[in-house]
C-alpha cells in the first residue's frame, strides 16, 4: 500500500531532518524590476506585444461566416499562414474545429490504417496519440518508440515505410526533435506531425512532412478553439485513395465522394468559427509579418530561450528537464529543481516547493501559470515564445531565484 503524507506531515519530518542537518534557510532580497507582462503560460500564450481589444475593432460580428466577407476573412487567415510559413505552392492549409487536438485527431482518423504506424512518445501528447491509435482506432500494427520525460526515442530506428506520428515540440517535457535531418526523403508512409508549439517557432523542412497541425493560441498568441491543418500532395492522395474502416464524425471529414473537400482550404469551414477569434488571428499574423515573418518569430523564440538558458546554466538550484542541448525547446522550457538538499527530500516535499514557487510568483503578479504539466515530472514550465518580450524573461529570472529561496525556507519551516 502506498503511504501518502499530508503536507503538515511533510513539514514535520522536514523540520526534524533539518534540525539535524542544519539545512540552509537562506532568503534573498525581493527583486525590484518586474516583467511588464507576466503571462508565461504554455497555452493559451501571451498576446503579441502591444495587443489590446482595440485590435479587434474590425471583427465581423453578428454576420454569417458563410457571407462573402466572412469567407474572405477566413481565406485571408489561410493565405497569410501559407505565405508567412513559406510553404510549398502545392501544400494546402485549412481551418478546422477543436484546436490542434481536433486537427490532429482529424488527420489520424482520416488517414491512418493504410500502413503500419510508428508512434514516437516522449511526453504526454505523444502518449495520448498512441493511446488513441491503439485503443480508439484499434490499429494492431503499431510500434511505440518511447522515451522518458527529458529524452527522445532513438530516431534512427524509425521505419519510414510506415506512417510516422510524432509531436515536434513536446511542451510537457521541453524536448523537441533536432530539426528535420532524421526524416527520410525516401519515405513511403506519411509523416503526421503535431506541431502546435513548433510552427512559427522552429525551422521545418516542409517537404519532409505530410500532415502538420497547430493552433492559434500557441506561438501566435491567438485565441483558442480553432485548429490549422497543413497537407502535402501525398496526404491529399492518401485521403482520396483510402477509406478508413471506421465511421467518421462530420467534424473529421476531409473528403466527399472520394474527393478532397476543397472548400475547407478556401475558407469554408466545417462548422461555425468565432469571427472574433479569426480577427485576432489576423492581427497576430499581421504582427508576424511586421517582425520579419517566420524567420523573425524564430529569432525571437531563440533569443528568449537563450536568455533563460544563460540563467539556468548559472543556477545552483534549477536545471533543464531536457538532457541534450540540441533537443531543448525554444518555446516551452521545462525545469526541474536540482538543489542537492531539496533533491534529498521526499517527493512530497519537492512538489510542495515547486507549487510554493508558483504561488509566490502568482501572488506577486510576476509570473502566471508556470507549474509543470499535470502528467510531467514536478517542476516549472516557462513559455519563451515569440510573443514574449526578452526583457520580461530577464526580469523573471531574478524572481525565480527569489521565489526558490523563499519556497525552500517556507516549506522547511512549515509555512
Amino acid at each position: 500500500m502506498v503511504r501518502v503524507l499530508s503536507l503538515s506531515k511533510v513539514f514535520f519530518y522536514l523540520e526534524k531532518v533539518g534540525a539535524s542537518l542544519n539545512i540552509d534557510k537562506t532568503r534573498i532580497a525581493k527583486p525590484t524590476g518586474r516583467p511588464k507582462v507576466a503571462n508565461f503560460s504554455s497555452g493559451p500564450c501571451a498576446k503579441r506585444p502591444g495587443w489590446s481589444l482595440g485590435a479587434l475593432k474590425d471583427a465581423y460580428l453578428g454576420r454569417s461566416h458563410r457571407s462573402s466577407i466572412g469567407k474572405s476573412k477566413l481565406l485571408e487567415v489561410i493565405e497569410m499562414t501559407h505565405a508567412l510559413l513559406e510553404l510549398p505552392d502545392d501544400y494546402r492549409v485549412g481551418i478546422v474545429p477543436a484546436s490542434d487536438t481536433g486537427a490532429f485527431e482529424m488527420a489520424m482518423w482520416s488517414m491512418l490504417g493504410a500502413r503500419p504506424v510508428d508512434v514516437l512518445a516522449w511526453e504526454s501528447f505523444g502518449h495520448g496519440w498512441h493511446s488513441d491509435i491503439t485503443k480508439q482506432l484499434k490499429l494492431n500494427d503499431v510500434r511505440a518508440l518511447v522515451a522518458d520525460y527529458g529524452s527522445l526515442p532513438d530516431l534512427d530506428t524509425v521505419d519510414f515505410t510506415h506512417d510516422v506520428v510524432f509531436t515536434w515540440n513536446g511542451t510537457t517535457s521541453g524536448v523537441c526533435v533536432p530539426g528535420s535531418d532524421w526524416i527520410s526523403h525516401k519515405r513511403e508512409g506519411l509523416v503526421l506531425v503535431d506541431a502546435t508549439s513548433a510552427v512559427f517557432a522552429q525551422a521545418m523542412d516542409w517537404n519532409k512532412t505530410d500532415v502538420v497541425t497547430f493552433s492559434w493560441q500557441k506561438v501566435l498568441g491567438g485565441e483558442g478553439a480553432h485548429g490549422m491543418i497543413i497537407l502535402s500532395p501525398r496526404a491529399v492522395e492518401r485521403l482520396e485513395s483510402y477509406v478508413p474502416p471506421w465511421p467518421l464524425p462530420k467534424l473529421f471529414r476531409l473528403t466527399k465522394n472520394g474527393k478532397l473537400i476543397d472548400g475547407i482550404f478556401r475558407g469554408v469551414t466545417i462548422n461555425t468559427p468565432s469571427m472574433l477569434c479569426v480577427e485576432d488571428c489576423l492581427d497576430a499574423l499581421t504582427w508576424v509579418k511586421s517582425v520579419g515573418g517566420v524567420k523573425g518569430t524564430i529569432s525571437r523564440c531563440d533569443l528568449n530561450a537563450a536568455i533563460l538558458q544563460k540563467w539556468i546554466s548559472a543556477s545552483s538550484w534549477a536545471d533543464n528537464l531536457a538532457h541534450v542541448p540540441e533537443t531543448r525547446s525554444n518555446t516551452s522550457v521545462c525545469l526541474k529543481i536540482s538543489d542537492e538538499t531539496v533533491c534529498s527530500w521526499s517527493a512530497d516535499a519537492q512538489e510542495a516547493i515547486a507549487k510554493r514557487i508558483v504561488t509566490l510568483l502568482e501572488d506577486e503578479a510576476v509570473a502566471f501559470d508556470i507549474g509543470s504539466y499535470r502528467d510531467a515530472p514536478v517542476g516549472l514550465r516557462i513559455w519563451t515564445g515569440a510573443t514574449v518580450e526578452s526583457e520580461d524573461i530577464s526580469a523573471l529570472t531574478k524572481w525565480l531565484d527569489w521565489a526558490f529561496y523563499e519556497a525552500r525556507a517556507d516549506v522547511f519551516e512549515g509555512a
